[in-house]
């Protein structure tokens, strides 16, 4: 009997460079797959549409460069930043929050771009400690109680600010809600489709509000086909700006392990794809502080442009590893097609005409997911929740964070840092260091078991 011929393997280790055609497809699926998220940041935090698909694409590049062309990855914005985001922005820019119809706000976002910045500084600080210590010394001071914890808080946080997006017209609010979560539920699994949810939620959302006249499409008949992206430039004589540093940098905690998490996820599905290719595999879960570095360079080149705080996409990820792509240059293409994406003007129009409500059922998900993401790193890291430090760690932070942002006057803590927090601590941001410095109090003084 003659021996059964095998199929043979398709896909795409980091350093290959498929055909031309083949790399632009597969680079518009990379694009496509980001661009929802990533402009939907850019709606609920009044930033530029067009800065941030340009940010975007010049952020990854450059980070894959950073990365030595190692470590696959896709940055786009990041919805962990938004609370803290709109708390600042509301604070010392107050006119960005006070009318729906804004729908870009320079002035905010450039004293917000100071602490993006000190963001990318605070991860590459953080890759470089890992580089030189190791992960386990970091993961003394911030364990997963604790980056569970403020993940959990930076979701909730935002119900507030979904549900007032949502009021605007809650039957298109609870119709695109209920539509995401349908298509995030039923097409996972089936290719493209099913990592599009939100954009598909959006559309549903988007044509209800067509079909009951709440869309203004001047909007896009005013824009030009093509346009400068607004680009704007940190403000860092604002002393105002520098309290944003900290306030800013320390949501890296939370995405810190996410991060970590996409790269683990990446290095299997590609010494499997390795293997099956008969090649040596690549091991880049070793790379976890040049990750954090790469990260940091992202966040760098995104807040000296004016775009939304970035991290690596799950969603590209899981993107790749359904089409078996993990194509540093496919990567790359894509970052260039995003880059020219950012002087697309009708696209920004199109994007500013969406309906406050759309974004507000869109939120309600997408923040409920965050928390939700904070309790499954929890579980996923078996977090010991009968341990008296740990159920102290964690209740402070959820209550100090949750509470504060929900009921305290602008979501400050009435205590006052000149030159840093003048006005008051964020919510969020006094969870944070509460929680990290109880934690270090049981490192310190460890109690008995």
């Amino acid at each position: 009997m003659s021996e059964e011929k095998q199929s043979p393997v398709l896909g795409y280790l980091p350093e290959d460079k498929p055909p031309i055609g083949a790399m632009l497809s597969l680079g518009f699926q990379q694009v496509l797959t980001m661009f929802p998220a990533t402009v939907l940041v850019a709606i609920l935090t009044k930033f530029d549409v067009g800065v941030t698909l340009l940010a975007s694409g010049i952020g990854t590049i450059i980070a894959l460069l950073v990365s030595k062309r190692k470590i696959p990855m896709y940055y786009g914005s990041s919805f962990s930043y938004i609370a803290v985001v709109v708390t600042a922005m509301s604070l010392y820019a107050g006119d960005c929050f006070s009318d729906p119809n804004t729908y870009y706000c320079p002035e905010g976002v450039q004293l917000v771009q100071v602490g993006i910045i000190g963001t990318g500084l605070f991860n590459i600080l953080i890759g470089l400690l890992i580089m030189k210590v190791g992960k386990a010394a970091l993961d003394k001071v911030l364990p997963p109680i604790v980056t569970g914890s403020i993940a959990i808080v930076i979701g909730l946080a935002l119900a507030g600010a979904a549900l007032g997006m949502a009021s605007t017209n809650w039957l298109v609010a609870f119709s695109t809600l209920f539509s995401t979560v349908i298509f995030s539920v039923y097409l996972r699994n089936k290719g493209l489709l099913g990592m599009l949810p939100i954009l598909l939620g959006a559309l549903v959302g988007y044509g209800l509000s067509m079909a009951l006249g709440i869309v203004d499409f001047s909007v896009i008949s005013n824009a030009a086909w093509v346009r400068m992206p607004n680009i704007t430039f940190p403000a860092f004589n604002d002393p105002n700006a520098w309290g944003l540093v900290i306030s800013i940098a320390l949501i890296a905690i939370a995405t810190v392990p996410e991060s970590t998490a996409h790269l683990y996820q990446m290095s299997l599905y590609i010494d499997e794809l390795a293997a099956k290719l008969k090649r040596e595999p690549l091991n880049i879960k070793e790379l976890i502080g040049l990750n954090l570095v790469a990260d940091g360079a992202d966040d760098i080149i995104v807040g000296f442009l004016g775009g939304a705080a970035g991290t690596n996409y799950g969603e590209n990820n899981s993107l790749m590893a359904i089409t078996r792509n993990y194509s540093v240059p496919v990567l790359m293409t894509a970052g260039v097609i995003a880059i020219l994406l950012g002087f697309v003007g009708k696209l920004a129009g199109v994007v500013n005409s969406i309906p406050v409500a759309v974004t507000g059922g869109l939120a309600i998900y997408l923040f409920g997911v965050i928390g939700m993401q904070g309790i499954a790193l929890k579980m996923s890291e078996q977090v010991d929740l009968f341990s008296p430090s740990n159920l102290a760690v964690g209740a402070t932070i959820l209550i100090t964070g949750i509470g504060g942002s929900l009921t305290l006057e602008n979501g400050l803590f009435p205590f006052i840092i000149p030159g840093v927090f003048p006005a008051g601590i964020p919510a969020i941001v006094f969870s944070a260091i509460v929680g990290i410095l109880m934690n270090l109090l049981f490192v310190i003084f460890k109690p008995s078991e």
